[in-house]
């Protein structure tokens, strides 16, 4: 039986952090957070900048990579490298999803942004598809996974532990001196 590792979460929430533009009238918080003086930016964590921009007390400020002519500029990186070049940031995708999906209105081009974020990721995932592919059919037995998000990571986490356990098993019954690598004639 093939033990998994267990589900991964993606994001450390009260460490990832977004900038915001705070409204009137100013918003005190308990703990460490506020109060928010409005007109003023302050970074917060990405869980409170949703939850002030769904109460409408905030403007999200987008984080300086999420820029298309900075998106474009690394999307054509990603696509010349054979290596994986630096993520714009480690959670970029789930980033751009959860501030396209509930603050497009405080990001200029949200559409255009969108279309690269999914454009690098394609390319991003050919590329760890690729390098995967060859990294079994060299029979490697380790690999080293730089610049590549949690996220990626886990996309193809499944399918590089099964694929190998199978190495391993094949590997196993072929050694000299093993009984499980008889073939049997019938």
């Amino acid at each position: 039986m093939v033990a998994y590792p267990k589900p991964l979460h993606v994001m450390d929430r009260d460490r990832l952090s977004v900038r915001v533009s705070t409204c009137h009238p100013p918003i005190t918080a308990k703990g460490d957070l506020g109060p928010f003086n409005p007109g003023l930016q302050v970074d917060v964590p990405v869980w409170l900048a949703l939850n002030l921009k769904q109460r409408q007390k905030c403007r999200i400020v987008p984080p300086e990579w999420m820029d298309v002519d900075k998106l474009e500029e690394m999307r054509e990186l990603e696509r010349k490298e054979e290596t994986f070049t630096p993520a714009p940031s480690p959670y970029y995708m789930e980033l751009t999803k959860l501030l396209l999906n509930h603050a497009s209105d405080n990001i200029p081009k949200a559409d255009e942004i969108r279309t690269l974020v999914k454009d690098i990721w394609d390319t991003r995932i050919a590329k760890l598809r690729l390098s995967a592919d060859s990294f079994i059919s060299q029979q490697e037995a380790h690999a080293k996974l730089d610049n590549l998000t949690l996220m990626e990571i886990n996309t193809i986490r499944a399918f590089l532990l099964d694929s190998l356990n199978c190495m391993y098993k094949l590997r196993t019954n072929l050694q000299p001196g093993s009984s499980k690598g008889q073939f049997m004639d019938y």
